[in-house]
């Protein structure tokens, strides 16, 4: 590609940023060095370029001076890019014919030595001065966008965007992988620092989902498969058979009773193994569905085929299906909400505090059912031995800031110790010890319910216990649980025997985390969770247009941060659809035909499967809208015939040589 330099008019324009980028580049003399090379009509440098005035000052030069290419040399692109092209567009500009160039994260925020900070700006700008005489102008494209959303997950952030969304009249699929919705708050008995009911709050807005009419909520389901791009998405839904049908199904549970198995003998997962259920049972009272559902793994029918079949006779619905089969449904969508929550830490994986040796250890959600009302002992806190305990000790931070286990704070496990403790407190009357290595209280009356602790005389001991053991030295520590732990306020190692132990364990990435960004095309963090595009300014979007991301999948978070991110991401997913179509960034590839031999290099090498090969034509061909600019496959093409926008040979050539020879 050629371009004719006598046609080119260059504006420059460095920000001082206050003092970020002018307190170690010398913005005055890049303004000089830049004024003086080819092409460059004006060179300015203003304190902030993003304000208004300086976007006014960009526009005014346009028109006066008639400029056709604009450097900005600022802060990182990805803040104010869109700023500035937006300001080329008032200007009657092309909004492609802007080049940034970061001096502030790139040099002001990484050097120390301001004379060569300002030698290496100098090479930067000299660069895109050179690279931006060969933009092109470039038109952003539309995509129609479908009107209805899926959201993946049937917690509180699922419920809380579904039930946004379909107030305002948009059509939402919900799928839940679970036979009811609900999620971990279901498990709650309160929530902090209010201690309101968790299921007084949760179950309106669960029955609110099942009464709408514009959410199809499909539990016991799971995505395997997502197609299309951003506004049209094309979904494969697995539907488990729950052999029960929903639709005819009371919850009555004359069909629970009247079961072959006479006792319940298999774990429930509801209450964490903590009671027994049979293989045709209903989660929890409050469940929605509220249904029954046949666990064919545990019932006789499914096992030998020698069941009684008990429960069909006594259903007077017919709603018993031992025919119901594995479904495929196909959807088609605008935007996907994944809001697919977390599991808790396994404390097993840390054998010092004794989770599955001692009966009397638990984790936290354990207790959690324990003390609710519908939980396996009626709310009383009897623990596995019978008993009732005397002494408590809550261990705090387990899976959460440690170098052998999760590095990151899991955010809410002050929070909920201190609310077992209260609660605990309230049930036994027991000494409650709580052992953590910092408190941390940052939420609205988070503090003050920390100092309402400290007024019901619980004991708070700043260390990290070393171990849990039954080994007692005295009499008095007979048939105890023994917790040693460092006293780091009072510096004295110290022996504590107590009758229970709750494990505050952290929050992780749910199971099939990693298998779900694989369909979706969506990144992960460093620590598993989903990675959202910008941890400040776009919180709940992906890099995957038209899907977002709400609650704990994106890291741990309470109730309220889980809600609010749930509302943004409606938000998002509701601006969407009410534009009704969606703008495609033109930074795509594309094939310069008469070249292309069809060896096929480029399609398996994208990461967005937007490459084609036509059989007709044998060649390849780029989809514009699933194509995200990322440049694997123009780097891999052998013949050199895959291009870019944006990114074409002679504009990375010239910039590299800007960069090198400067001066």
């Amino acid at each position: 590609m050629s371009t004719n330099n006598k046609e080119i008019r260059i504006g420059f324009y460095i920000c001082h940023c206050g003092t970020n980028i002018a307190g170690v580049v010398d913005v005055d003399k890049i303004r000089e060095f830049i004024a003086k090379k080819d092409n460059v009509v004006v060179s300015r440098n203003y304190k902030y370029m993003c304000s208004d005035p300086g976007q006014e000052l960009i526009q005014k030069d346009i028109q006066e001076h008639r400029l056709n290419r604009i450097v900005v040399a600022s802060c990182s692109p990805l803040l104010h890019e869109k700023t500035f092209r937006n300001t080329l567009e008032k200007a009657g500009l092309n909004p492609f014919y802007l080049q940034m160039v970061n001096v502030r994260e790139h040099v002001a925020w990484v050097h120390s030595d301001n004379e060569k900070a300002t030698e290496k700006a100098k090479a930067l700008c000299n660069a895109a001065i050179n690279r931006v005489r060969y933009n092109k102008p470039l038109e952003k494209k539309r995509v129609p966008f479908h009107q209805d959303v899926l959201i993946i997950g049937g917690g509180i952030a699922g419920i809380h965007s579904a039930l946004i969304l379909a107030s305002a009249g948009k059509k939402v699929y919900l799928v839940e992988k679970k036979p009811t919705i609900g999620g971990h708050m279901a498990m709650f008995d309160k929530t902090f620092p209010t201690l309101d009911c968790a299921a007084c709050i949760l179950t309106p807005k669960m029955s609110a989902i099942k009464e709408n009419k514009n959410v199809v909520l499909w539990t016991n389901s799971e995505v395997i498969k997502v197609e299309g791009y951003v506004g049209n998405f094309k979904v494969t839904i697995k539907r488990n058979p729950r052999y029960v049908r929903e639709d005819l199904c009371i919850g009555c549970g004359q069909c629970i009773e009247s079961c072959s198995y006479k006792e319940a003998k298999y774990p429930d997962e509801f209450n964490l193994g903590l009671s027994k259920r049979k293989p045709i049972y209903i989660p929890f009272p409050q469940a929605i569905p509220n249904s029954a559902i046949i666990d064919d793994k545990t019932c006789i029918h499914f096992k030998m085929g020698k069941c009684k079949q008990m429960c069909l006779s006594a259903c007077e619905r017919n709603a018993i299906d031992f025919n119901q089969k594995e479904e495929l449904r196909e959807i088609q969508v605008g935007a996907i909400i994944v809001a697919t929550g977390f599991k808790i830490y396994d404390p097993q994986k840390e054998p010092e505090y004794g989770y599955g040796v001692y009966p009397n250890v638990y984790t936290s959600l354990e207790v959690e059912r324990l003390i609710n009302a519908s939980g396996p002992t009626a709310g009383e806190v009897i623990l596995r031995d019978g008993t009732k305990p005397k002494s408590i000790g809550i261990i705090h931070c387990i899976g959460s800031r440690s170098e052998k286990a999760n590095k990151w704070c899991s955010r809410v496990c002050c929070m909920y110790s201190l609310k077992l403790a209260y609660l605990l407190k309230k049930h036994t009357h027991a000494e409650i010890y709580n052992f953590y290595i910092d408190m941390r209280t940052p939420g609205k009356m988070y503090e003050e319910f920390y100092d309402r602790l400290l007024m019901e005389r619980v004991h708070f001991i700043r260390g990290k216990v070393a171990e849990v053991t039954d080994i007692s030295l005295v009499k008095e520590e007979e048939g105890k649980l023994i917790l040693r732990v460092e006293d780091t306020l009072a510096s004295v190692i110290r022996r504590i025997p107590v009758d229970m132990v709750v494990l505050s364990v952290g929050l992780e990435p749910s199971e099939d985390t990693q298998k779900l960004a694989h369909i979706l095309n969506i990144g992960l963090s460093a620590e598993g969770f989903f990675q959202e595009r910008h941890p400040k300014l776009a919180p709940v979007s992906t890099f995957s247009e038209g899907i977002f991301i709400a609650g704990c999948c994106q890291g741990p978070k309470d109730i309220p941060d889980t809600v609010a991110q749930a509302g943004a991401s409606a938000a998002e997913a509701m601006a969407m659809i009410d534009a009704g179509y969606f703008e495609i960034e033109p930074i795509t590839a594309h094939v310069l035909d008469e070249f292309c031999s069809g060896c096929k290099s480029c399609i398996n090498i994208c990461p967005y499967s937007a490459i084609s090969y036509d059989e007709s034509k044998k060649k390849v061909f780029v989809n514009e809208t699933l194509c995200k600019g990322c440049g694997t496959c123009s780097a891999t093409c052998p013949s050199g015939v895959m291009k870019q926008n944006l990114f074409e040979d002679d504009q990375i050539l010239n910039e590299i040589e800007g960069l090198l020879v400067y001066e």
